[in-house]
């Protein structure tokens, strides 16, 4: 039987900074990494937070194809707009920065958009908005991945799991932030299922052959040489609307890319020619949309409120109890978790304990350590 223990969040969060912090990474980076991490498991989005910690950061450091120390590189910066080149640096730090300018922009011009190229993973995309929505401000973002999404009709995985990020107060406990990818599922929740060893849903992978694909751990395996990829959102071929997520994937790589000059689609595998190890090249952009600039903020959270409980409030189907709205489920997740920390499975125990063995973080001590 796994075990499962909760974590304080504080600790955690300490950890992770002191665990990248001890590869190379500058402290002020580092709290910022960890910030990004921990939001995303008081949210209950597991995919992205502690479970991320050493497979994307901590082992890309060590094998040299991630930068702990960050160059922000501003290569053009007009009213409105700015370009910027991270130069493989830390995508948290990339993109919080790359953010705040946008929200700087926005406050000047009514508006604000930057897009960066030669980034890295930058945790869960939702944070970004979060941070709009603190500033009275609608924001959005995207950004590519290595290829994992297969075209509609096709089988050879192209397309990132690219999603499109949209955030926006109201005047409830919580704001609306929509965070999905473009796929029908992304691979940090693969890697969940994986660590709980469950298989799959059928129709989120599909083989070369165009057959779903259920058998977790190698579907990880196989979607790195290519021989597995994921469905877009609707699913596989264009009953179910698969064209539909196909259509806003190929959107946000366009974005993700073309307006900084950046690597797309096969360029992002993550291996040079020579089939060698090499950063991953992402790309993001990032929306910040001043509120003020069009109706009073608290007008239009109202508005925007109003439409959440109505909907909400709608006649619901046959044996369910709860409509729900975006933002919910996760400030439903905080709410439960805030007092009891994170969750950790076996295979983040084993994570954590490789870390702290590693770097000998032994001022750490976890309720699952005998």
């Amino acid at each position: 039987m796994e075990s499962k223990y909760y974590i304080p969040f504080d600790k955690l969060e300490a950890f992770m900074t002191d665990a990248l912090k001890g590869i190379g990474v500058p402290e002020e980076d580092a709290k910022i990494c960890a910030d990004i991490l921990i939001t995303s498991d008081k949210r209950g989005i597991d995919s992205h937070g502690i479970g991320r910690l050493k497979p994307i950061y901590y082992d890309r450091i060590k094998k040299g194809i991630q930068n702990p120390v960050t160059e922000f590189e501003i290569v053009k910066d007009v009213c409105a707009t700015a370009v910027i080149d991270g130069h493989d640096g830390m995508g948290h730090v990339i993109a919080k920065r790359a953010m705040q300018m946008a929200i700087d922009k926005a406050k000047v011009y009514g508006m604000g958009m930057t897009v960066v190229r030669n980034s890295t993973h930058y945790g869960f995309a939702g944070y970004y908005p979060l941070m709009a929505i603190d500033n009275n401000m609608i924001g959005m973002t995207g950004t590519n991945a290595r290829p994992s999404i297969a075209p509609t009709f096709g089988v050879e995985n192209m397309l990132g799991t690219n999603p499109i990020t949209i955030g926006l107060p109201t005047d409830e406990a919580f704001p609306f932030v929509l965070d999905c990818a473009t796929s029908v599922s992304q691979r940090g929740k693969i890697e969940v299922y994986d660590r709980e060893n469950k298989p799959l849903p059928e129709g989120w992978v599909i083989d070369r052959d165009g057959n779903t694909r259920t058998d977790t751990k190698q579907i990880l395996i196989d979607l790195v040489k290519g021989n597995a990829a994921l469905t877009p959102l609707g699913g596989i071929g264009e009953e179910t609307g698969g064209y539909k997520g196909y259509g806003y994937a190929t959107f946000v790589e366009i974005m993700s890319a073309a307006l900084q000059g950046g690597s797309f689609l096969k360029g992002l595998l993550g291996f040079d020619a020579n089939g060698n190890p090499q950063p991953y090249h992402l790309g993001h952009f990032f929306i910040a949309i001043n509120i003020e600039n069009f109706i009073e903020a608290d007008q239009f959270k109202k508005i925007s409120g109003n439409i959440l409980r109505d909907l909400r409030n709608s006649d619901k189907m046959p044996g369910q109890d709860r409509i729900y709205t975006a933002g919910e489920k996760e400030y439903d997740a905080w709410c439960q978790r805030k007092d009891k920390g994170a969750p950790v499975n076996d295979a983040l125990i084993k994570d954590i304990l490789d870390i702290k063995a590693e770097l000998g973080l032994s001022q750490y001590q976890f309720p699952f350590e005998k």
